[in-house]
């Protein structure tokens, strides 16, 4: 598993946490780093999975609109939690990190989905993303 894809899941870890325990992004970041701290090892994730969790912080409402543009019949509040926070990620990455090329943000948050969410959320994943990416 590559240092980006560890660094995708541990900022879905950190948007969920903050997500379902209903605290600040910040908050969850912040127990996060230390947690980082005192791992050396996963340093190579940590920086990436910071720069996501920043970049969906200072663009959360723009990233919110686009989502639910593009989610036809679906409110973030009506969306799956996982969902929700894999969307963010991929949102950002499509929209504002142009080290990442779309297909593989897109690809990223489809196996998230597949594993972590329900049966039906790798399509609506799938399907969303592929709308942002092609409006991009």
């Amino acid at each position: 598993m590559s240092a980006r894809t560890k660094a995708r899941k541990r900022a879905l870890d950190i948007l969920y946490a903050a997500d379902v325990r209903q605290i600040p992004i910040a908050e969850a970041l912040a127990a996060e780093a230390g947690r980082a701290a005192t791992q050396p090892d996963r340093q190579n994730s940590w920086l990436y999975a910071r720069e996501i969790v920043d970049g969906v912080t200072d663009r959360f409402s723009e990233i919110d609109e686009t989502i639910e543009s593009y989610a036809q019949g679906w409110t973030i509040a009506r969306m799956p939690t996982i969902d929700r926070a894999l969307l963010r990620i991929g949102v950002w990455e499509i929209l504002y990190n142009d080290e990442v090329p779309a297909g593989v943000a897109i690809a990223e948050a489809v196996e998230l989905a597949k594993t972590l969410s329900t049966d039906d959320s790798a399509g609506f994943v799938n399907g969303v993303l592929g709308k942002v990416a092609q409006a991009a």
